[in-house]
């Protein structure tokens, strides 16, 4: 089969398409044939040696993954070959076949294509975890999301609005802000244009945002922390700026607010049956139409390196998928 492989810890330049052999599943996991395969902000960390974890070399990006179940290992009741399917796995997915955990894998719903089902259950996972786990939102709350127009930023939007918040959305460019409007922001700040602490002040009459979705990191973290509220949530989801904040820790005695982290992989492994839940609650709304996956662009899998970097460059306003049909 064919796959991207990273070598080395390195740029995405240093990846190679190359072919190696089919590997097969073990007790309580399945081998699928990948069709899609969404990338995220962590397979750019991963291949650099900069994730929380380092795989053992040789090994290929991506976490994401939708296609067809082609093999089932022993004691995998709930797939049989030939379903289509959803799975996340830590790394892997940029290849025609992934070996995926059967408890990380669940059925495709009706009338999901294949590149929107890779797009799914990470960043919605993500956010929505952030949101009602890590955050508790209540109803009228204003969130405030920073990298709105990105991957996990847009379906903390769509989530926020979804369970009754009001939404302000910070992106760096006007058709980055465009978009997030289009997706029901209810204000919006360009921070490379204006004070993003003086401008949530003002939008909030100077109450402060409830609750700060960052996955951005770097200066910004602490402008939006000086601009929260009493008893505000602060969400750490990463740090797409390249750059871990360093935050004055008066500022949450002052505002007696929490900085709260957030890292759905680990929830879905520590807690799966609250995890198994939310992706019910998830896929019911998609179903209904509620939430729908924004797909940027999409790559085939020989130009996965391309993809990396475009991310990585933060060219890309939603979701980014390789998509093997291409």
């Amino acid at each position: 089969m064919k796959a991207i492989v990273c070598n080395k810890f390195g740029t995405p330049d240093t990846l190679r398409y190359r072919e190696i052999e089919i590997p097969n599943p073990n007790e309580g996991q399945v081998l699928i044939a990948v069709k899609a395969c969404s990338v995220n902000f962590p397979d750019t960390l991963i291949i650099q040696g900069k994730y929380q974890f380092k795989p053992s070399f040789p090994f290929s990006p991506g976490s994401d993954v939708a296609g067809f179940v082609e093999k089932v290992g022993k004691n995998v009741k709930h797939l049989k070959v030939g379903d289509e399917v959803v799975g996340f796995i830590p790394f892997g997915g940029f290849a025609e076949k992934a070996i995926v955990n059967a408890k990380d894998c669940f059925p495709k719903p009706r009338g999901m294509s294949m590149v929107n089902a890779s797009a799914f259950l990470l960043a919605y996972g993500t956010s929505y975890h952030a949101l009602k786990g890590r955050a508790n939102l209540q109803k009228g709350e204003t969130v405030l999301i920073l990298g709105a127009s990105g991957g996990v930023g847009l379906t903390a939007l769509e989530l926020a609005k979804l369970m009754g918040a009001k939404v302000i959305a910070a992106a760096s460019s006007g058709e980055k802000l465009d978009l997030c409007k289009q997706f029901g922001a209810d204000e919006v700040i360009n921070y490379t244009e204006e004070n993003l602490k003086d401008r949530v002040k003002e939008l909030t009459n100077g109450k402060g945002v409830d609750i700060i979705y960052d996955p951005v990191g770097g200066h910004f973290s602490e402008l939006a922390l000086r601009a929260i509220a009493w008893k505000g949530r602060h969400l750490v989801i990463g740090f797409a700026n390249g750059e871990i904040p360093k935050i004055p820790i008066n500022l949450t005695l002052l505002k007696g607010a929490s900085i709260v982290g957030v890292f759905w992989g680990a929830f879905a492994q520590k807690q799966p049956k609250e995890s198994l839940e939310n992706i019910k609650q998830l896929l019911a709304w998609f179903a209904k139409g509620d939430l729908k996956p924004h797909i940027d662009k999409t790559y085939s899998l020989e130009n996965a390196p391309k993809a990396l970097e475009d991310m990585m460059q933060r060219k890309t306003k939603g979701k980014i998928v390789i998509d093997m049909e291409i």
